[in-house]
């Protein structure tokens, strides 16, 4: 493959990645290769003063199911019921796909480069927070580009709950949740706000 050939498939993802709610198990290629690409993200992704803090949790069959019945548990328990219904239809939504990427942000190693270089104490949270979303962006694009459809969700009020199911350590502070499958309807229509408003260019 050409550099050329691989940016434009790279531009094409990127075009192509949408939120993606309707999502079926299954798979169109194998759990290797999903692990692959998680692995490829993790390990080759940028972060301030090379901290690495980002954490990532791939759950896939039996786990992925836990980790939305779990969900579906603590929702139930702090919202009304009148609520809960849309709540719970959601839910399903996303149990009813292939895997999920849990997505953490250890604080221990934020706080140990905050010790490190207490001149900027005040920004590792924030370089953090970027990291974190660089890494969520990576994996999406990824699994878009390998015909599997996803989208963000911040149900971080199982946090505990997940930690203590999956043994993860304390430390570890939880960002975001990226259930995926294959899609099962297209995406909502987006409203695009002009480029030239939001980008500028000076030649």
């Amino acid at each position: 493959m050409t550099t050329a050939t691989a940016n434009q498939d790279f531009l094409t993802a990127l075009r192509e990645r949408r939120s993606i709610y309707g999502i079926g198990n299954s798979s169109p290629i194998p759990d290797a290769k999903i692990e692959q690409i998680v692995a490829d993200i993790v390990k080759y992704m940028p972060s301030a003063y090379n901290s690495q803090s980002t954490r990532l949790v791939l759950l896939l069959g039996k786990h992925h199911q836990k980790f939305w019945e779990i969900a579906e548990e603590v929702v139930k328990a702090i919202m009304p019921s009148e609520k809960f219904q849309t709540a719970q239809a959601r839910l399903q939504s996303f149990r009813n796909g292939y895997g999920t990427v849990l997505f953490f942000e250890d604080q221990a190693v934020v706080e140990e480069f905050q010790q490190k270089f207490p001149m900027n104490q005040e920004l590792f949270p924030v370089w953090s927070e970027q990291t974190n979303g660089m890494h969520q962006y990576a994996v999406w694009v990824a699994l878009e580009a390998e015909g599997l459809g996803a989208s963000l969700q911040h149900y971080n009020m199982v946090e505990e709950r997940a930690k203590a199911e999956w043994e993860l350590p304390e430390t570890w502070r939880m960002i975001a949740q990226m259930p995926f499958g294959t899609p099962t309807q297209e995406p909502r229509a987006k409203e695009v706000k002009p480029v030239e408003k939001r980008m500028r260019v000076f030649r």
